[in-house]
C-alpha cells in the first residue's frame, strides 16, 4: 500500500522540497519516498513535485510515516497542511493544529479500515 501526501501552503514547492529531505532522512523511510510531478504546462519546462508517494508495506513503515510527518509539522513555522491519502481514506492534518494528531495517521495509514475521509 502506498500513501500519498500532498501539501497545501502559500508555497507548495519549497514546502514539498523540505517534506522530501526530511522524511527521506528518516532511516525507517529510506527508499520509500517518491515525489510525482505533475506534466508540465505548454510554457513550462518541467513539472512542479505535486504530491509524494510513501510506500509502506509492512514492518511500520505507516508507524514511521506518521512520526516523521507529527515532527516535520510541529517544527513549521508557518501555515502549512498535509493531506495523507491510502486507499483506507485521508486525513488533513495542519501545522497550527497538530494536537494528538498521531491516532488519526495510524488509523488511515493502517490496512483494513473504513475509508472515511478525516480532518
Amino acid at each position: 500500500m502506498d500513501a500519498e501526501l500532498r501539501i497545501s501552503h502559500s508555497d507548495p514547492i519549497g514546502e514539498m522540497a523540505s517534506l522530501t529531505a526530511w522524511l527521506r532522512s528518516q532511516r525507517d523511510l529510506q527508499g520509500r519516498v517518491r515525489p510525482q510531478a505533475r506534466p508540465p504546462g505548454p510554457q513550462e519546462l518541467g513539472g512542479a513535485v505535486e504530491l509524494l508517494s510513501v510506500a509502506l508495506g509492512s514492518g511500520g513503515a505507516g508507524l514511521a510515516l506518521a512520526r516523521a510527518l507529527t515532527t516535520w509539522l510541529t517544527n513549521r513555522h508557518s501555515d502549512v497542511s498535509v493531506t495523507v491519502t491510502t486507499e483506507t481514506g485521508s486525513v488533513t492534518v495542519d501545522a497550527k493544529r497538530i494536537g494528538d494528531v498521531l491516532p488519526l495517521l495510524h488509523e488511515v495509514l493502517k490496512p483494513g479500515t473504513d475509508g472515511n475521509e478525516r480532518t
